[in-house]
């Protein structure tokens, strides 16, 4: 685990508000107390049995603002932050809140663009059209 840290040397009340971030948060919590109103009301509505959720990606422009970013979040979660980065993984903080879960995450430039190369080739990989057949069946053949 980290320690929660700045690097930017931004606080909550220096860093800017981006008026259309505004509108989004806005949209985004009208709509989450939308659906809760909406589950509630209508108890026949299945929900996910073992909870949800909400991811945030934190996207900056650069590695240090984004971790920054996951430090300021994690700290007013009051959650460490989880740091994978020096296995290839990422950066990332969560909190639940009973079934629902909050996490944002900071996928590290490097980690992206190898994740980018690796599915730069899925279009050229195709199965067997009679792989699942054969595989059913029990003949042993491979695709």
């Amino acid at each position: 685990m980290t320690a929660h840290t700045d690097p930017t040397g931004q606080t909550e009340q220096t860093r800017p508000v981006v008026p259309g971030d505004l509108f989004a948060r806005h949209q985004v919590i009208t709509g989450l107390r939308a659906l809760a109103d909406f589950l509630e009301a209508n108890p026949g509505v299945p929900v996910p049995e073992y909870g949800e959720t909400f991811d945030v990606f934190a996207r900056t422009g650069d590695d240090t603002s984004s971790a920054a970013l996951v430090d300021h979040v994690a700290a007013l979660l009051g959650v460490p932050v989880d740091d994978d980065r020096p296995l290839g993984g990422h950066y990332k903080a969560a909190k639940s809140f009973g079934r629902m879960a909050y996490r944002i995450i900071h996928i590290p430039d490097q980690r992206r663009r190898e994740h980018e190369a690796e599915m730069s080739y899925r279009a050229n990989i195709r199965l067997d059209p009679d792989h699942n057949q054969d595989r059913d069946q029990g003949t042993g053949r491979a695709a």
